[in-house]
């Protein structure tokens, strides 16, 4: 199962993350699209900073999964230098087997062609390879 959560900004609805999870489930993997903030919630911009609010949800989730985290891929567009740097320091922080992935050419949104497919392949590939396989569920 992996686990696509979203802070702010973006969405369980969002076409994006939507084609991202269509292909992590066209390889066999169950996808589980979830948003850390209500809609409400979101316009306070505190909230979207809130690391032990937005941990604590994450944690809710992973519990209701009953899924331990024994590795993680981190996804960046090449030419979305905040989030790489912030990437990189989180990066620097996990303590579990990690691969930071940078499509070339792309912003945040992966709006260039080309680079949402590149991404979800890299998803896809990371995960078929790290995961055990079994019987796949959509969310």
């Amino acid at each position: 199962m992996v686990v696509f959560v979203h802070g702010s900004g973006s969405s369980r609805h969002s076409p994006r993350n939507r084609h991202v999870a269509s292909v992590l489930n066209d390889a066999g993997l169950g996808t589980l699209l979830f948003d850390l903030l209500t809609p409400e919630e979101e316009l306070d911009r505190a909230n979207v900073f809130d690391i032990g609010l937005l941990a604590g949800r994450l944690a809710g989730v992973t519990r209701w999964l009953r899924a331990q985290p024994r590795a993680a891929q981190l996804i960046i567009g090449g030419h979305d230098e905040v989030v790489l740097d912030l990437n990189r320091r989180a990066q620097a922080e996990l303590r579990c087997e990690n691969d930071l992935a940078v499509v070339p050419g792309a912003t945040h949104l992966f709006e260039e062609p080309g680079t949402l497919d590149a991404a979800a392949g890299l998803a896809r590939d990371w995960f078929i390879s790290h995961l055990p396989h079994g019987p796949a569920l959509a969310g």
